[in-house]
């Protein structure tokens, strides 16, 4: 696939957390991706994202990703991004706030066939918590 395609199937990805149509994503990543930095809990392929995203969007139903850069060669795409959301469901034992985040994160995807097939990435983490009032500021 091109790189061009790369970027799209990507985009189709940002696209389907975004709106919340999930099931959008059966189409863009590979039945045995590898995501080399998985979320607690997170299983494999499209359905661990799924599952991870679902609950993401169950604590923060305003949860957005904007992509503030993009690059891209050959079977890579990489980007950076600004996630943010509001805190409207329990996340990790924490009960609402009701408080905003907004934090930066990095990611790379490899593709094949326009799927993703690998994916690395890192995000504040400590952060969002931070943001949200449930771990110390650093």
């Amino acid at each position: 696939m091109s790189t061009e395609a790369n970027i799209h199937a990507q985009e189709r990805f940002g696209a389907a957390v975004n709106s919340g149509r999930l099931e959008d994503l059966d189409e863009v990543v590979a039945a045995g991706c590898v995501d080399h930095d998985p979320a607690p809990g997170q299983g494999p392929g499209p359905q661990g994202f799924k599952d991870l995203f679902t609950g993401l969007r169950a604590s923060f139903p305003d949860l957005n990703i904007a992509v503030e850069h993009v690059t891209a060669a050959g079977d890579d795409v990489v980007f950076a991004y600004t996630l943010t959301g509001t805190h409207q469901g329990s996340l990790m034992g924490h009960e609402p706030t009701g408080r905003s985040f907004r934090i930066r994160g990095m990611q790379l995807g490899r593709f094949q066939d326009g799927k993703l097939v690998e994916r690395w990435g890192s995000s504040d983490q400590l952060g969002m918590l931070a943001q949200l009032g449930s771990a110390p500021r650093p």
